[in-house]
């Protein structure tokens, strides 16, 4: 499903040019539940933002399925982007002009999925995240873990082959947390392919491989590093 191959990012400084990312080569089947782990500053999130198609300024080679990703233009990365990815962001993302259901009714439109079913999906979503109360509600309204709920939902809400989530838990509560991973393995069983960063051991067991990140170089083979399987 996705295919890596020396990918490589880096900014220029005054020193010169310097390397987030360097010698990237990695394979997610589809169907895995992959977590991406390293101290602060590996490139975790960098990563992230390549597979999303977030950031287009990298070098290598990026398959996703059938297309040639460095081969794309821009335009064509995001038609990608909106077709496959959920994408759940550290710090939200959400769209301050527009109120929570409105929110979760963008991914559905850029699909376009007719107004009726549009609307039952949201409803559907909105209730099975707890947050119906907060659907007339504007991101600014909602505390920070609210949000963080609203950005899952979001992430979710049209049922993405692949889900990108950065530390997906990360302002929550302990129990929102492990309900929030409980869906993305049991959305994980049903054949979505979901992709992690986080720096919790707890969360990362939920998935089936973790791949560990040190100053922007891959750190050990990620292919024998197994997480424990949460059933």
């Amino acid at each position: 499903m996705i295919k890596l191959r020396n990918i490589a990012k880096c900014y220029k400084s005054g020193a010169g040019m310097t390397y987030v990312l360097q010698q990237i080569n990695i394979d997610i089947a589809e169907g895995e539940f992959v977590t991406i782990m390293g101290p602060s500053g590996a490139g975790k999130t960098t990563l992230l933002n390549i597979l999303g198609m977030l950031d287009s300024d990298w070098e290598g080679e990026f398959h996703l399925f059938d297309q040639v990703v460095h081969e794309l233009k821009p335009k064509q990365r995001m038609a990608l982007n909106k077709q496959y990815i959920g994408f759940v962001f550290q710090n939200f993302n959400l769209l301050d002009t527009l109120t929570v259901y409105e929110n979760l009714d963008i991914p559905l439109s850029y699909r376009n999925v007719k107004g009726a079913e549009r609307a039952g999906i949201v409803c559907d979503t909105l209730d099975r995240f707890g947050i119906v109360a907060k659907k007339d509600l504007y991101p600014s309204q909602l505390s920070g873990g609210q949000q963080q709920l609203v950005g899952v939902a979001r992430a979710v809400v049209a049922d993405p082959k692949l889900i990108l989530a950065d530390e997906p838990t990360g302002n929550l509560h302990s129990s929102q947390g492990e309900e929030i991973m409980d869906l993305f393995k049991k959305l994980n069983r049903e054949g979505t392919t979901i992709v992690q960063v986080t720096h919790s051991d707890k969360y990362a067991a939920y998935g089936n491989r973790i791949i560990n990140l040190k100053d922007g170089w891959m750190d050990g083979d990620p292919v024998a590093t197994q997480a424990a399987t949460r059933e």
